[in-house]
This record gives C-alpha cells, structure tokens and sequence, in this order.
C-alpha cells in the first residue's frame, strides 16, 4: 500500500525527518515544524489510514488505552517497509522520525521491531501498554522521549516504564517532564530542537 503524505525534498546529504501526526490531526500538523527544525532536511509526513469516527490513526484500538494488537502489528510492518523505502530513496545518511500521541505510539513500535531504520526517534506523549521484547538493535540509539506529569491519557507511570525499557536496551534517552497534560508544551518544541542540536 501507498500512503497519502507530504514531501519536502532537502539538500544533498541532509537528514530525512519523517513525522507522524496525532489521532485526528494529518500530514500537515508537523511538516512545517520539522523543515523549521531544521532547514534544509528531507521531510515525508504520512498521513494515517486508518479512520475512527472520521479522524486518522496509524493502527486501530478497542478502547482508549486499548490497543488492537493484530492491527498494530500488521500496520507497524507496513510504515517500517514505507520508512526503509523513502530512506532509500532519499540516500539521507541520518534518519530522525517525529511523532505525537498516536504518530509516537506507531514510531515506537517501528522501533521496537526494526531499529534500524531510525538514528533519532522523538516520542511526544507516547504510551505503549505493553512490555516490549527485548531489542539489542536499540543499543546507541538517540530516543527523546516527553510527558506531561498530568497527561490523563498517557498516564505518567507508563511513561516512566517505557523509559526503563529504552534505558535498559542501551538506547541514549533524554527524557523531558512538563507539569502539563496530554497537549504540547512550548517547551517541549524547544526540547526537541535542543535534542536534534
């Protein structure tokens, strides 16, 4: 399959930025915060295929909080084929990927199973309510990962056991704590800029 994405051609020898937007939002929401972030880079934003009451996700779920783990799976193996392919494509040396909400839940699971494929993942408010595998690939990998202390949706706790995963297989985690809930903090944009310098 083929997703729906913006594309914004970089430089030669630039980094290729793939960002993945939030339940409801699309490939516009981060495009232009990632060609600001920096200039000059390939950017490819897909858009989610799934559709839940009319607002695009990357994978189903049940409930909030209630992933269909069949679903997700499936789909996590068709956006690393996608990612691998742009890749390529681009002949970008560093691959950073960006996501929110269920952009950062679908960006984990690509690395969780297929590390490879990023140098630097940005997980904005990810929750991943399961206890990952093992993974030696993670080992070295750049993974800035931030929360709010009053996310009711991305409840702190799993937040804070996704990062002794990350921590334990070896990944360089900067984690970064706002004292707000699950929307994007002003300060959190200017973390990802320090992360990405």
């Amino acid at each position: 399959m083929s997703y729906e994405f913006a594309q914004t051609s970089g430089q030669d020898g630039a980094p290729l930025i793939f960002t993945f937007h939030g339940t409801g939002g699309d490939e516009h929401q981060f495009h232009g915060l990632a060609q600001k972030l920096w200039p000059g880079a390939h950017v490819i934003s897909p858009r989610g295929d799934v559709s839940e009451y009319g607002a695009a996700r990357y994978f189903r779920r049940k409930a909030e909080g209630v992933y269909d783990m069949e679903d997700l799976a499936r789909r996590t193996e068709t956006m690393a084929k996608f990612m691998a392919e742009e890749t390529q494509r681009s002949g970008a040396p560093r691959v950073i990927a960006l996501g929110y909400s269920n952009g950062a839940n679908i960006l984990a699971s690509v690395l969780l199973t297929h590390p490879e494929i990023v140098t630097d993942a940005i997980l904005l408010h990810p929750l991943i309510p399961w206890q990952p595998a093992p993974q030696p690939g993670l080992q070295g990998r750049r993974v800035l990962v931030t929360a709010g202390r009053h996310d009711p949706i991305c409840p702190p706790a799993e937040t804070e056991r996704l990062n002794r995963y990350l921590g334990e297989q070896g990944v360089a985690l900067t984690e970064f704590w706002t004292n707000g809930g699950h929307g994007i903090e002003r300060e959190e944009i200017a973390a990802v800029a320090d992360f990405l310098k």
